[in-house]
């Protein structure tokens, strides 16, 4: 794999654009993508506290997180780090520490597809860690390892610069030019399941 450090940083998504996605489900954002995209397999670690960001992704080496410890480095306000651990679960990539520098430098949180421990310190804090499972057992620091390149996290294809929200239910990504339009096509859904909708589906009531 090549230097982490050649690929360019992804464009950060307007804070407004971020802002209204933390605030919708992921179900309905699912539904309004044709119910394609989501990540199988990953569940939140956290206390729950809905996540929307910036994905900055990362590939690595199965159980090793020496290329994560540098995109602690270049992340910036608003990122989430999107972790492609190739799904392997035979030792955690990060623990409370890693998480710890990661909101400390201002992440919107982490999605890896892969292991984490310190379960009951990232279980009762409110910043947002999805995973595949917990283990006890530490990670290699050898890589090699990817920045911001396409990866793939519980079979969900994830791009540098996507928008990724996460929420009880798990998570999604898409591409930010689809943004707009998704927003109008969420509040309808809502609208018309909680009986408000005035348009061509029914009648505000």
């Amino acid at each position: 794999m090549s230097n982490p450090r050649e690929n360019p940083l992804p464009a950060q998504v307007k804070p407004e654009l971020i802002k209204a996605f933390r605030k919708l489900a992921t179900a309905n954002i699912s539904d309004n993508l044709e119910r394609q995209p989501g990540a199988i397999g990953l569940r939140p670690f956290h206390n729950g506290t809905p996540m929307a960001g910036t994905a900055f992704t990362i590939k690595t080496r199965s159980g090793d997180n020496k290329v994560i410890h540098e995109a602690l480095d270049l992340i910036q306000p608003g990122d989430v780090l999107v972790v492609d651990g190739d799904g392997d679960v035979s030792r955690a990539l990060i623990g409370e520490i890693m998480s710890a520098i990661a909101r400390k430098r201002g992440a919107a949180g982490f999605v890896l597809d892969g292991a984490i421990r310190d379960v009951d310190a990232i279980g009762k804090d409110s910043f947002p860690v999805f995973a595949r499972s917990a283990i006890h057992r530490g990670p290699y620091k050898n890589g090699p390892g990817e920045l911001n390149v396409p990866v793939s996290i519980g079979g969900m294809v994830v791009y540098p610069g996507d928008i990724i929200v996460g929420d009880l239910d798990g998570v999604v990504a898409f591409r930010p030019e689809r943004a707009a339009e998704l927003l109008d096509a969420v509040d309808i859904l809502r609208t018309i399941e909680d009986g408000t909708y005035t348009g061509a589906y029914g009648t505000k009531k």
